[in-house]
Order: structure tokens, then C-alpha cells, then sequence
């Protein structure tokens, strides 16, 4: 976590750019002058500066005179307006002062604060077959879906991906992306994650000016994954009263940023994921049954974990090969060890089962070459929904009364926190919230 201090009169860019920081992980203070820069260095110190070049009273190159007079060096990045000005800095400054450009994006930022993102190094496979360049698994279920990528990855078709929460949806998005070839990336984007409020700006961009907090013009995911793949995870979850908009683009393969008048063309093959079955889909006004035919024109069921746990020793040798990769560790798998893997249920499927070995790595002997297992392989979601599942159903309660105490047992059991239990329960908050109100019981959880 670095301490920031952002040097810039312009009060509406410094708000943005704080949201950002603060997003980003980081501590920012702010000043509008070099006056008050000044009084902040008086008793503080930071990490790095982001130091407007036109100020009120005077250039912010003065600041950097006066760091060196108090002894001072955070790192320097100079904001300024104009392309023209940043050779004319680089000329004048010292070579590692940075230059950053208005208007600013998060991705700018990033860069300036994090670094360049670091590079993971690939684990030793040790003869572990990764499928389209990411998939592990060679039991017949994945045999099955290894057909249907290879089919689909010759077409154009929209892909709609159903599977349990931690299968690995994300993962065969990827692989149908590097079977198909496409020149353009693969851009991924979670429905589920974003305001109602923000989901037009994520997926069909924005003009500069056409909302609060929009200092710069926006491209969205659709324009960002022209010629490739762009992802829509937990697509179901978009709001309904949203959905028009998106079976527009789908038809038209033409987006309209907001507070734009320009139609722009794109061009992207759309996989879209769920982790809803397909009753729920037709059944509970999820999802438009025309947005449905649009996105599902080649839908694919992915397995659950539990279905071929013939293929848990696989991903378990890939996990730990990479975690001994990245650690320089020796650590191997007993037979035994991979029998009680196997001998588990896994209802948080792949994700469930790398945490699990992430967690035993971690708690591992270092002195020793063996992992070491947890005495219950159970996550503390599982426990909880285990709990409830075995909570006695008395006979002639309908699924409503059911459901309503399976909610309250979870709500209790975190204290009210209504994310922690949507995830416990495998729904979306969104959904949570509708069937509280459905229950008149959301006032006991505000």
C-alpha cells in the first residue's frame, strides 16, 4: 500500500483519480496549489506524487526544487493536457520522473502505481495434458466437451456456458478462444459485478460528459473484443429492464456509446455464462427468452467435479506443480493423498479443490517432501450448506417455506451478511434481496 499525494486544482479530476487510488488499494491525500503541497510535506512523507504541471501558483516543476531542498524523494509522475508538453518535461526533468496524459484512465494508473502486472511462471506439467491450452481432464465427461469446443470453434456461433459455480466456466471461454484463432483478445466482463447504473457504460462504452464522473470517452467490452471473444459472465444476472439494449447490439452488431449518436460496428463471437439451470432460466423471468436464443445458439453444459473425479488427480499433480514452481518447494502427492481427494465430493468443484490444496501447501513442512492434508477437507461453505441441507423438511411444507428457512438458517449462521450468504446459497445478491422481499423478511437483515 503506498501513501499518494495528488497536486491538481481541478476538483472534479481529483475525484475521480481518488475513487481509482483508493480502488487500486492505496492511501491518496490531495492539494490544489504548491502552497498547500508544501504544508502537507511539512510533517508527512509519501510514496509518489502525482503533480499537475499547471497550477494555480506556479508549475508543479517548483515542487520538485523544493523536495530536494527538504530532502525529500517520492516518485514524481507529472500530469499535464497536452501531448506537445511531454517532450518538452522529459527534457527538463530527471529520467525517472513519469508523464501521464488527461484524460486518465484506471489502466494508467495501474501501471504508475503497481508496475507492470508480473508475469506467472508456468507450472512444470510434468506430462499433464492441457487441452486448448488450459484444460485439465481426460475422463469421458471432458472428452464429451473437448468435442463440442472443437466443433464450435470452427463457427461464429454465440456460446452459452451452464455449469455449477467453480467448474470452470472462465476456463473453457479461454480454451474456445485459442481453438477459434480469432486475431482480436479475449475481453471477459461479470455481469453479476456491475450497478445497473454502469452496465451500459461497461459493455457499449461512453462519451466524455455523458454522466457524472465521465471526464474521457469510454470504448466497452464489445468495441475491446472486436475480431476476438468477449465473456459475459453470470449474463443472468443482468437486470431485465437492461436486456433490450444488449439483444440490440446482438442483432445489429452495432453498439452506441452512452451519450453518443455514432451506431459502431463490431464484430465478436459472445460466450455467456450461468451457473442457473435452465427451469430456473424459463421459469422465474431471469432472462429474455429472446436474449436466450440470441446467446444460446450453442449452449454446453460443463461437468461438475464430482462427476469425473477421475480427473482430480490430474488437476491436483497440475496445482501443486505450479505452486512448486513458484515457490521453489518439492512437495508431491502420496497415493493415499490423491485417494482421499477423489474420495470427496467437492461441491465448490474446481475452485473448491485448488483452495484446498493452496491451503494444505501453505501449511505444509517445509522440511518435508510430502503435502500435508487437513484432517476435513470441508470448506466453511460447505459445512454451512451441508448443515442446512440435513435440517429436517416436514411433510406437506411447500418450496416457498422451505427456501425461506434454508435463507434465514444461512443469514443467521453470517451474521446478516447478505454476499456471504448469496454465495453460500450458489445465488446472486441481487437474487437474495428479491426473495427477502418476496418473504417480508428483509427488514430483520438491514
Amino acid at each position: 500500500m503506498l501513501d499518494i499525494l495528488l497536486v491538481d486544482d481541478d476538483v472534479e479530476f481529483s475525484d475521480v483519480v481518488c475513487h481509482i487510488v483508493e480502488f487500486l488499494g492505496h492511501n491518496i491525500s490531495t492539494a490544489t496549489s504548491l502552497k498547500e503541497a508544501h504544508q502537507w510535506f511539512e510533517n508527512n512523507t509519501f510514496d509518489h506524487v502525482l503533480l499537475d504541471f499547471m497550477l494555480p501558483d506556479g508549475s508543479g516543476l517548483h515542487l520538485l526544487d523544493h523536495l530536494k531542498t527538504i530532502g525529500q524523494s517520492p516518485k514524481i509522475t507529472l500530469i499535464s493536457g497536452h501531448p506537445s508538453v511531454k517532450g518538452i518535461l522529459a527534457e527538463m526533468c530527471e529520467p525517472n520522473v513519469g508523464h501521464l496524459l488527461k484524460p486518465l484512465q484506471r489502466e494508467d494508473l495501474e501501471l504508475v502505481l503497481n508496475g507492470p502486472k508480473k508475469t506467472v511462471k508456468k507450472a512444470k506439467s510434468s506430462g499433464i495434458a492441457r487441452h486448448f491450452g488450459g484444460l485439465i481432464g481426460e475422463s469421458e465427461p471432458m472428452q464429451k466437451l473437448y468435442n463440442m469446443i472443437e466443433r464450435v470453434a470452427k463457427t461464429n456461433a454465440n456460446v452459452m456456458l451452464m455449469g455449477e459455480s467453480g467448474a470452470g466456466k472462465e476456463v473453457v471461454a479461454q480454451a474456445i478462444h485459442n481453438a477459434s484463432q480469432c486475431e482480436g483478445p479475449l475481453v471477459a466482463s461479470n455481469c453479476g459485478a456491475l450497478s445497473k447504473e454502469l452496465i451500459g457504460s461497461e459493455l457499449f462504452g461512453h462519451e466524455k460528459g455523458a454522466f457524472t464522473g465521465a471526464i474521457a470517452r469510454k470504448e466497452g467490452v464489445f468495441e475491446q473484443s472486436n475480431n476476438g471473444t468477449l465473456f459475459l459472465d453470470e449474463v443472468t444476472e443482468m437486470p431485465i429492464d437492461m436486456q433490450p439494449n444488449l439483444l440490440r447490439v446482438l442483432e445489429t452488431k452495432k453498439v452506441t456509446r452512452v451519450g453518443g449518436n455514432r451506431e459502431i460496428p463490431t464484430n465478436c463471437r459472445v460466450i455467456s455464462a450461468t451457473n442457473r439451470s435452465l427451469t430456473d432460466l424459463a421459469q422465474n423471468n431471469i432472462i429474455r427468452e429472446d436474449i436466450y436464443f440470441r446467446l444460446a445458439v450453442f449452449p454446453i453444459d460443463i461437468p461438475p467435479l464430482r462427476d469425473r473425479k477421475e480427473d482430480i488427480p490430474l488437476l491436483a499433480k497440475a496445482f501443486l506443480d505450479q505452486l512448486n514452481d513458484e515457490n521453489g518447494t518439492p512437495f508431491s502427492w502420496t497415493p493415499a493423498q490423491l485417494k482421499e481427494l477423489q474420495s470427496y465430493e467437492w461441491p465448490g468443484n474446481v475452485r473448491e479443490l485448488r483452495h484446498a490444496i493452496h491451503r494444505a501447501f501453505i501449511m505444509s513442512d517445509p522440511q518435508t517432501s510430502y503435502i500435508t492434508l487437513p484432517d476435513n477437507l470441508e470448506s466453511p461453505f460447505s459445512r454451512v450448506n451441508n448443515q442446512a441441507a440435513e435440517k429436517p423438511v416436514s411433510a406437506g411444507q411447500t418450496i416457498e417455506e422451505v427456501e425461506k428457512e434454508l435463507i434465514h438458517a444461512t443469514l443467521d449462521k453470517v451474521q446478516g451478511n447478505k454476499t456471504l450468504a448469496a454465495q453460500m446459497l450458489g445465488i446472486s445478491t441481487k437474487t437474495l434481496y428479491n426473495r427477502l422481499n418476496a418473504y417480508g423478511g428483509i427488514g430483520e437483515y438491514k
